[in-house]
C-alpha cells in the first residue's frame, strides 16, 4: 500500500498519455501512488478544502495529495493558477509555483538572469504609452523584438525595424493591448536554438530547433521544426546556470548564438518544456524515459521526508 500519494495534471495530446502512464509506473516502484486528472479549473474551494470535479461535496479532497505535478501548458487558465498557488502554499508543487510564475514573465527572468551575471539579449522595458522612450529605441537599435511577457510559442512577438514609423508602431500595440512594453534587441543568429532540457539541476538532452524559410522565429508553433543537435560544454553550463537561478524543478532553456558578440545568449526559460513526442521518438530524440525518471526521482525526494 503506498505511503505517499500524488496529484497529477499532465497533458494528454501528443504522447501525453503514455508519458503519464510511464511516470505512474516509475512512481509506483518507489511506492507513490498518484492521483490523475486533477484539472483546477473545475475545482471550488469550501473552508480551506479544495474539491476537484464537484458541485459542492469534496468527492476529491486535493488536501489529501503530498505533492501536486502539473504539466499541462495547453489547458492552463488564470483561475488555475490561481489555486495552484494556493496550494503551493501548504504542499510541495513541480513546478514550484514562484518559479513556474516567474519564468511565464520574459522581463521578469530576464531581468533577473541579467543580474545574475548571465548573458541575454539586450532589452528595454517601459509604460505602454511611454512613446518618447520608444523612439529612442528605435533611434539606437536598427531591429528589435517586442515581446508581451506574459506570451509563449511565438505568439504575439513582433519583429520591428528603424523603419517603422513611430504612429503605426503605437497603434498596433495599443491593438496588442500590451500593458507593459518589453523590447529585446533584434539578435544576429542563424535562425537556429538550443533547446536544453533539464530537471533538478541534471542535464537531460538537447535538441534544435530552426525557423521556417524566410522566418526567423523557431518556436513550433510559429512553423519552426525540430533537429537532432550535440550541444557543447558552454551551452549546457549557462543553461544549468541559468535554470539554477530561476529555480525552476523542470526547465528548458532556449540558447542562441549571437554572431555579432560571438557569445551564446539565453533567450528563454521555459517551465513546461515539451516531451518529444512518438514522431519525434522515432526521428531520434530518445530523452522521455531519462526525464521520467529523474522526475520520478525528483518527486521521491520531495515527499520523503513523509
Amino acid at each position: 500500500m503506498s505511503k505517499r500519494t500524488i496529484g497529477t495534471w499532465i497533458y494528454q495530446n501528443g504522447g501525453g498519455t503514455e508519458i503519464e502512464k510511464l511516470l505512474t509506473q516509475k512512481l509506483q516502484e518507489r511506492e507513490i501512488g498518484t492521483i490523475s486528472n486533477i484539472n483546477l479549473s473545475n475545482a471550488i474551494v469550501s473552508n480551506g478544502r479544495v474539491c476537484c470535479n464537484t458541485m459542492g461535496d469534496c468527492k476529491m479532497d486535493i488536501n489529501g495529495i503530498d505533492l501536486f505535478f502539473s504539466y499541462n501548458a495547453g489547458e492552463q487558465n488564470d483561475y488555475q493558477m490561481y489555486l495552484y498557488k494556493a496550494l503551493n502554499k501548504i504542499i510541495p508543487t513541480i513546478n514550484n509555483f514562484d518559479s513556474l510564475e516567474l519564468t511565464e514573465d520574459k522581463f521578469q527572468t530576464s531581468f533577473l538572469l541579467k543580474n545574475s551575471g548571465l548573458t541575454t539579449a539586450e532589452y528595454e522595458l517601459c509604460f505602454q504609452n511611454n512613446t518618447e522612450h520608444l523612439e529612442h529605441v528605435m533611434s539606437k537599435w536598427s531591429k528589435m523584438v517586442c515581446k508581451p511577457t506574459d506570451g509563449f510559442g511565438g505568439a504575439g512577438i513582433t519583429k520591428i525595424d528603424s523603419e517603422s514609423s513611430i504612429d503605426m508602431l503605437s497603434m498596433m500595440l495599443k491593438q496588442m493591448n500590451l500593458k507593459n512594453l518589453y523590447i529585446e534587441k533584434f539578435v544576429d543568429y542563424d535562425n537556429t536554438d538550443y533547446r536544453i532540457d533539464i530537471v533538478n539541476n541534471k542535464f537531460i538532452a538537447c535538441y534544435g530547433r530552426k525557423a521556417r524559410d524566410n522566418g526567423w522565429k523557431t518556436n513550433i508553433g510559429s512553423g519552426g521544426s525540430i533537429f537532432l543537435r550535440e550541444p557543447n560544454d558552454d551551452v549546457i553550463n549557462l543553461a544549468l546556470k541559468a535554470s539554477k537561478v530561476t529555480g525552476l524543478e523542470i526547465s528548458g532553456v532556449d540558447i542562441i548564438y549571437d554572431r555579432e558578440k560571438e557569445e551564446y545568449i539565453v533567450l528563454e526559460v521555459n517551465g513546461l518544456p515539451a516531451f518529444a513526442t512518438p514522431q519525434q521518438e522515432k526521428d531520434g530524440l530518445n530523452f522521455n524515459e531519462k526525464k521520467i525518471e529523474l522526475i520520478a526521482e525528483l518527486i521521491d525526494q520531495r515527499t520523503s521526508f513523509l
